[in-house]
């Protein structure tokens, strides 16, 4: 198993958040995904359950049309199937290990890739 070293490989981008694979199967992804302030991951809804651990900063984890407030240390379990989205907090960077099982498609990230370009968190 990958020692995931979030040191060695922190990486932030001015225009929108930067995730890097650390492992990945037919099975699970799991990513460390980092955040400037005031970034985030749109609400989408893929066809895999998501564990969100943070591990510096805070921000905003949606599951549903639930909003859980996140800090160091938090964790947050959101079952496949149900809208989500990460957003750090104004005027903090935020870093996360991501977990997701099964990998979703490229497909299922469309609404991703679509709320960004608009620079939408919920694009309901």
């Amino acid at each position: 198993m990958p020692l995931i070293d979030f040191e060695a490989g922190r990486e932030y981008d001015d225009d929108r958040f930067t995730a890097k694979t650390t492992f990945e199967s037919d099975r699970a992804k799991v990513l460390r995904v980092y955040f400037e302030p005031g970034q985030f991951i749109p609400v989408h809804a893929p066809g895999s359950d998501l564990v969100v651990s943070v591990r510096a900063g805070t921000g905003v984890v949606r599951e549903d049309e639930t909003s859980h407030r996140v800090e160091p240390g938090d964790a947050v379990v959101v079952p496949a199937d149900t809208p989500r989205g990460i957003k750090a907090d104004g005027d903090r960077r935020l870093e996360a290990l991501v977990v997701t099982a099964p990998p979703p498609t490229d497909a299922e990230h469309e609404p991703v890739r679509q709320g960004l370009r608009r620079g939408e968190f919920d694009p309901d």
